[in-house]
C-alpha cells in the first residue's frame, strides 16, 4: 500500500535500489587494481609477502590501512523520496 501520490511498492522499489547502490559501490571499493605493491604507498614500509599474496593489487601496509578505515568519510546520500522528513536530515 502507498502513501499520497505514489503508486504500490514504490517505497519498497526506492529501498531495493537504495541498497543496490550501496552494494555497488561497496564492491567496486574491494575490487584489486594492479599489482601489489612491496612498500606501502603511505609510509614507504615493507608490505609482507603474506599480505600481497592474500590481497592482490595490496598498496597499504597493515598499520596505514587500518588508520585509513578508521577515518569517517563524509559522502552525499541520494534523496529518492523528495520528502520533508528525509530534507531534513
Amino acid at each position: 500500500m502507498a502513501g499520497g501520490w505514489a503508486r504500490d511498492g514504490a517505497v519498497n522499489e526506492q529501498i531495493e535500489a537504495s541498497i543496490e547502490d550501496e552494494l555497488k559501490r561497496m564492491r567496486a571499493q574491494k575490487r584489486a587494481q594492479g599489482e601489489s605493491r612491496t612498500h606501502c604507498a603511505e609510509c614507504e614500509e615493507p608490505i609482507p609477502d603474506a599480505r600481497r599474496a592474500a590481497l592482490p593489487g595490496v598498496k597499504l601496509c597493515i598499520d596505514c590501512q587500518q588508520e585509513r578505515d578508521g577515518r569517517h568519510v563524509a559522502r552525499g546520500g541520494i534523496n529518492r523520496r523528495g520528502s520533508k522528513d528525509s530534507q531534513l536530515k
